[in-house]
């Protein structure tokens, strides 16, 4: 099992916010600064936690999202935007990425959670079935 908390404000960012732009007659998707930043971040504080050798079995992922509370009470789901779909495809392709397996298509069973939080953070628990 990998188990760790990124200590960081979880990005209002998501893949989802990727565009499109025509280059020579053909659409091309790429990342806008802001989106580049939150994927440059994520690769950046999942480095330290990514096994020797990529996951190659399935995987159950758990994330809790947690975001700064402000005027919620601690522990309070979030019902706002983003999505938690949204946020786990950034995450699962930055964890492809720097190395936690070879595609996410290892993850074969996940639960996303967002929180309103005292801490702040991203909490990521991984388990191999």
């Amino acid at each position: 099992m990998i188990e760790f908390t990124l200590h960081t404000d979880p990005p209002r960012v998501t893949h989802q916010q990727q565009k499109t732009a025509v280059v020579n007659g053909k659409p091309r998707r790429y990342d806008p600064p802001e989106l580049k930043a939150a994927r440059a971040l994520f690769e950046w504080l999942l480095k330290r936690y990514a096994p020797p050798t990529p996951i190659t079995a399935p995987v159950r992922l758990f994330v809790q999202w947690r975001f700064p509370k402000g005027r919620h009470k601690d522990g309070e789901w979030k019902i706002t935007r983003p999505d938690t779909d949204n946020l786990q495809k950034l995450l699962k392709d930055c964890m492809t990425a720097v190395g936690f397996w070879r595609d996410d298509s290892y993850v074969v069973s996940e639960t996303a959670e967002k929180i309103w939080a005292t801490s702040p953070g991203i909490y990521v628990r991984i388990e191999t079935l």
